[in-house]
């Protein structure tokens, strides 16, 4: 099997287990009475304990070495930036939306995320967007529509919370994505997602209160934590991170969307989500705006703002 080959399996096979994740915490949701503000702070402070047991096994020295503000006081502050307002920020508001809608709505609408990215790339490189990517946002903005009005201007298909926090989960996905590139240079990357996860756990823990709730789930919950915590954090993150070298960003990027469609199907399927032409067409949108941006750029120079 050739690199190409095997890193679009292994991008795909994570993102898939990013999409089973999701329909589970939305069967957890719809079926079991768990709640986003009871499932995520547990779902982040189980992974973050594996995977920084993981590295403190390992390599206990390493682990604790972004908070050693003698040697970098920077690296500690984007820690936290990275790990609160990015990523455990994302993981809360892409539940709190699946809890709202439904996975597949949630995916789609975090898939934004691309475009957001662009922007502000454009934005640092004090540069106007080139064509290709104009049209990238055009196609973001009607698969968004689609999505969430079915064509309709006067209503919405899903609540306003909803559309609001798939976008915002966006946002975070943007944050978690360019912010730690100091620290990616310097420490490995699931090492810093166990960072990320057992500080958000942590956080929501203190927020939200989960032990004050009264609920405890039976066989069939603890089951479905399992899932979330061990296929949608450790083996998705493993799986899609392994590919990434062989095929690169671009390219890793494009095979994502295996994510939303692995989400939307199980979703229709499994949990009677419905699924009309109108989603088809919007999830088509996005499709195209991801492959627009996976292209290489144009080696032109453009003009500056």
């Amino acid at each position: 099997m050739s690199d190409r080959v095997k890193g679009a399996c292994l991008t795909m096979g994570g993102a898939a287990c990013w999409g089973i994740s999701g329909c589970m915490g939305q069967y957890l949701f719809t079926r079991e009475g768990m709640d986003s503000t009871w499932l995520v702070p547990i779902r982040l402070l189980l992974a973050g304990l594996l995977l920084c047991g993981f590295y403190c096994a390992r390599d206990r020295r390493l682990l604790f070495d972004p908070w050693n503000v003698k040697k970098n006081p920077r690296n500690a502050l984007d820690l936290l930036i990275y790990g609160l307002a990015g990523v455990s920020c994302c993981q809360f508001l892409y539940f709190l939306t699946i809890q709202l809608s439904s996975a597949g709505i949630a995916t789609i609408l975090q898939d934004v995320s691309p475009v957001l990215i662009l922007l502000a790339v454009c934005l640092q490189q004090r540069r106007s967007p080139r064509v290709f990517e104009l049209l990238s946002i055009l196609l973001a903005l009607v698969g968004v529509f689609l999505l969430t009005t079915h064509g309709s201007f006067t209503s919405l298909v899903i609540s306003p919370a909803a559309l609001g926090t798939g976008l915002l989960s966006a946002v975070a996905v943007m944050i978690y994505t360019m912010w730690p590139k100091n620290l990616q240079k310097q420490y490995p990357t699931p090492m810093l997602q166990g960072w990320a996860f057992l500080m958000g756990g942590a956080l929501f823990h203190l927020v939200f209160r989960p032990w004050e709730m009264g609920y405890l789930p039976g066989p069939v919950g603890v089951l479905g934590i399992a899932v979330v915590v061990i296929v949608g954090n450790v083996l998705a993150f493993s799986l899609y991170m392994s590919g990434v070298p062989l095929i690169g960003p671009q390219r890793a990027s494009l095979y994502s969307f295996a994510e939303p469609v692995t989400a939307a199907i199980i979703s229709t399927l499994v949990l009677g989500s419905p699924f009309t032409l109108w989603d088809a067409l919007g999830f088509g949108c996005i499709f195209v705006m991801l492959v627009l941006l996976s292209l290489p750029a144009h080696p032109k120079p453009v003009n500056k703002f």
